[in-house]
């Protein structure tokens, strides 16, 4: 069923006939007219019966240019229905109009006023039969009242089984849609175990192991100095083996888009660009890229998936195109599209973020922008509305070199000073 903001409510609203019934319905002013013609050719009253006809036609042909927002259409089927009933009850020769107009009336309006237009349609036809007939013929009451009760009837039944089908399907997006959510906060809640898992085995194993070797070593450094450094370099070496378990956490954690392309970032991003589904994007790479640092390369990869998904959801765009710069001094990324664009200006963003934390929903470019701030980058927005969306992550060398050279993806600085004071 089409939502009552689109203005098509009726019980065939789902039946896309719409020109079949406006070439029917002109067909039948056109068949009509001829015959009223034909029948009445020194009647005074045709000049305007003509006209009326003519009217209604030119009406009719407006339907396609009627605004489906609103009450347009319901305005437009009232109109078309006065037309005709003050048509027929002049000339009955139009009663035959009735048929194709009555689907419409059922088309658009919703089902009781529906039932009271095609019962006063129902009841010019009766009159404007009993007008022409020479004798009284009961078969001219019953006949339009059966058809018009049957007729309602039917589709009323239609109706209700279309909102029973639509109700059912609404439930089933939601029964979805909560599954989803559940398996979401199941694997979370098993990522979490996983990683304390990880962290307690591994890390906090070395770290307690590290604790105690160093303890010893303290207290036999001066009655034992062989066996306090023997034990140095074991804590070394376990701070070592401690490092790589952390490093092989993290890469875990990384986006599996970064899995299988030797660590090339601009590989991974056009795999991501090729499978992104309802956007039609492409990819450019300009410059020699180098090493990029495992969280700098989450982030871009992240990134690009959440713009894709934000211009495929939001943009209406035809064209996207995605672009990794290197440049000495910064790596940049940048995502165009031509799609309807919005307002970027500071407090209308804030707005909005506001807006899908209380739909529950995630936090958009907010959350896009706390990514990369947290690598050390940038985001920069330009869109106006009806002029698309420039969204671009700048990350600069201190960035790029602050994820090679520190945390977990270098040598610490205390692990290389006990390697230099260890015999």
């Amino acid at each position: 069923m089409s939502s009552p903001e689109q203005g098509v409510r009726g019980i065939l609203a789902p039946v896309r006939f719409g020109r079949a019934l406006q070439v029917v319905l002109l067909g039948m002013i056109v068949v009509c007219a001829v015959r009223y013609a034909l029948r009445h050719e020194d009647a005074v009253a045709m000049p305007y019966i003509l006209a009326g006809a003519a009217l209604l036609a030119a009406v009719a042909l407006l339907r396609p240019v009627v605004p489906r927002k609103g009450a347009w259409p319901a305005v437009w089927t009232l109109v078309v229905a006065a037309l005709w009933i003050l048509l027929t009850l002049t000339a009955p020769s139009f009663a035959w109009c009735a048929v194709p107009l009555a689907f419409a009336v059922l088309q658009i309006l919703p089902f009781w006023p529906a039932a009271g237009v095609v019962a006063a349609m129902t009841a010019v036809v009766v009159a404007a039969e009993l007008r022409i007939a020479e004798e009284a013929d009961p078969t001219l009451i019953a006949g339009p009242l059966g058809i018009a009760f049957a007729t309602v009837v039917a589709y009323r039944a239609l109706d209700r089984e279309a909102r029973a089908r639509e109700q059912l399907v609404d439930e089933l997006t939601t029964t979805q849609s909560e599954l989803a959510a559940a398996e979401n906060r199941a694997g979370a809640l098993a990522e979490r175990a996983r990683l304390s898992r990880e962290i307690h085995d591994s890390v906090g194993q070395n770290l307690s192991s590290i604790h105690l070797l160093l303890q010893a070593a303290e207290q036999q450094w001066d009655r034992r100095p062989d066996a306090a450094r023997a034990q140095v370099r074991t804590a070394a070496d376990t701070a070592r083996a401690g490092l790589d378990e952390v490093r092989r956490v993290v890469r875990d954690l990384a986006p599996s888009e970064l899995d299988g392309v030797a660590g090339s970032l601009p590989a991974a991003i056009e795999r991501l660009v090729t499978e992104a589904v309802g956007v039609d994007a492409s990819f450019r790479s300009h410059g020699a890229l180098g090493d990029v640092p495992l969280p700098v390369a989450a982030a871009v990869i992240r990134t690009v998936r959440g713009a894709l998904a934000n211009v495929a959801e939001h943009a209406q765009a035809s064209r996207t195109v995605v672009s990794l710069t290197a440049q000495p001094d910064e790596l940049r990324l940048d995502i165009r599209d031509d799609g309807i664009g919005f307002d970027a200006r500071p407090a209308a963003r804030r707005e909005r973020v506001r807006q899908r934390r209380s739909a529950g929903r995630g936090r958009g470019l907010a959350g896009i922008e706390e990514r990369i701030a947290a690598v050390g980058g940038s985001l920069e927005i330009e869109s106006a509305p009806g002029e698309g969306t420039t969204v671009s992550a700048v990350f600069p060398a201190s960035a790029l070199s602050a994820g090679s050279d520190s945390s977990v993806f270098g040598e610490s600085a205390a692990t290389v000073a006990a390697e230099k004071e260890t015999p």
